[in-house]
């Protein structure tokens, strides 16, 4: 690992290793400047590429972005670093991982470790042990480990879920249901101390999960909004419908797949009832059904945490493996509802709530971008907008990052490649910038089966 925080030696040091060199030094006190000059940037707004632009940093934040050799010249002493011939994009965001079911900190920081070298500078935890998340989050914050910054849920469901032994995992110590970040509701649950026990873990927002009827699923959201926390829901939260959960106003939904049982002959009455989506009741290509629900999406502006690259690799695994259990959509059932989400024009997030073995090299994200791009059809400009502005926008966090735009966090990626030529050329990573630390992608060092073991 190669952490280069904002020091004149480190930036000095990056600098020649890009085949550039410093034209200078701050001689006093304060964040060190240092221009990322004569990129190719894509922003994450979804505009088309600027070439020959100057990306110029102080500290953790972008002061300007302008064309090279702009004459307004720095009077600043600034370190070069010479990305001509070169890509930027901004950090990618993974908008669903699970990183601590059970606590696992090893496996943890491996994970966060090849997201990070991989160009991921954020992560959205929905749902876990929030005492080892939280303690993750602040050495990612504070770059004690080479990790993105990490945003994390307090789960409320139903209490029939709590019979789920993933709930003993996260929470050990507390009688299922009663741990703060994983609280079981019912009508006489005091929602305001709920929420508030919610934030108190650091939360930024709650996942309503499963088993809650609509008028829960509805008080639930107006409570978390009401206190400042936004709103993460299982597209589906049995035996609430899709669109139920949508009127409630919840902020970001997760697996297309769910969608589905909206268009369905009947709703299922459980979460752990493992029916499958009826396919048949999906009029092709566009179903109607689907389509009222993707403009009611639109004009609440719900976020859509498709995942589709998760059901996409279940049904590979299945036809590997009959015996495993019943899958709720196809493969081709989720990129068609995805593919008719994203021409309505729902904001797409990229999820993947998956954790590939110590043998993968990339970030899981990497599969959902291909899986929008591949299988849905989504133009790469827009699949990098997905990642990125979009799931700054699900987090909650869009005015600090997302986009490669002044006073903006410095998170972006230099690649050698162009991504909208082809967006696996997202695997020619060169450098990670994260809070304006460099990581070099040569530097990293590759997860080992051992730390994917732990835990298990």
């Amino acid at each position: 690992m190669l952490n280069l925080p904002a020091r004149p030696a480190a930036a000095i040091l990056i600098a020649s290793l890009l085949l550039s060199a410093p034209v200078g030094a701050a001689e006093e006190a304060g964040p060190i400047r240092t221009i990322y000059a004569d990129a190719t940037l894509i922003d994450g707004t979804g505009a088309p590429a600027r070439a020959h632009q100057d990306i110029v940093v102080e500290g953790e934040r972008i002061v300007a972005v302008r064309p090279h050799g702009d004459a307004s010249a720095e009077a600043t002493p600034a370190i070069i670093v010479d990305l001509a011939g070169r890509y930027v994009i901004p950090g990618l965001i993974d908008t669903h991982v699970h990183m601590a079911t059970p606590p696992a900190p090893a496996m943890a920081r491996a994970m966060l470790r090849r997201n990070l070298y991989g160009g991921v500078t954020a992560v959205r935890d929905m749902a876990d042990d929030v005492r080892s998340v939280a303690e993750l989050a602040r050495e990612a914050r504070f770059a004690e480990i080479p990790a993105p910054d990490i945003y994390y849920v307090a789960l409320f469901a139903g209490r029939p879920f709590f019979a789920d032994p993933r709930v003993a995992a996260a929470s050990m110590g507390y009688a299922p249901g009663t741990a703060p970040w994983m609280q079981a509701i019912d009508a006489e649950t005091d929602l305001k101390e709920a929420v508030t026990l919610a934030r108190g873990t650091g939360a930024t927002a709650i996942k309503i999960y499963a088993d809650l009827p609509p008028e829960l699923v509805t008080a639930i959201t107006a409570e978390a909004h009401r206190q400042g926390l936004k709103v993460w829901a299982h597209s589906a939260v049995f035996p609430s419908t899709p669109a139920e959960g949508i009127n409630a106003g919840v902020d970001t939904v997760s697996h297309v797949c769910y969608l589905a049982y909206e268009a369905g002959d009947q709703m299922l009455a459980a979460y752990e009832d493992r029916t499958p989506v009826n396919e048949a009741y999906l009029d092709q290509p566009e179903d109607p059904v689907m389509a009222g629900l993707y403009d009611e999406m639109l004009a609440r502006g719900t976020i859509l945490d498709a995942t589709g690259s998760l059901f996409v690799l279940q049904e590979a695994a299945r036809k590997a493996d009959p015996n495993a259990k019943p899958l709720r959509c196809t493969g081709a059932a989720t990129a068609r509802l995805t593919r008719q989400a994203w021409k309505a024009g729902v904001p797409i997030s990229t999820g993947t709530d998956t954790v590939s073995g110590a043998e993968n090299a990339w970030p899981d994200v990497f599969d959902e971008l291909a899986f929008l791009a591949q299988d849905v059809g989504m133009p790469a400009v827009e699949v990098i907008h997905s990642a990125t502005d979009v799931g700054a926008q699900a987090i909650g966090v869009a005015a600090e990052m997302g986009t490669v735009a002044p006073g903006k966090l410095a998170n972006f990626v230099v690649l050698a490649d162009d991504p909208l030529a082809d967006i696996n050329n997202i695997r020619s990573i060169e450098m990670t910038v994260k809070r304006g630390d460099q990581y070099r992608r040569a530097d990293y060092v590759p997860v080992t089966e051992a730390e994917m073991a732990d835990g298990n």
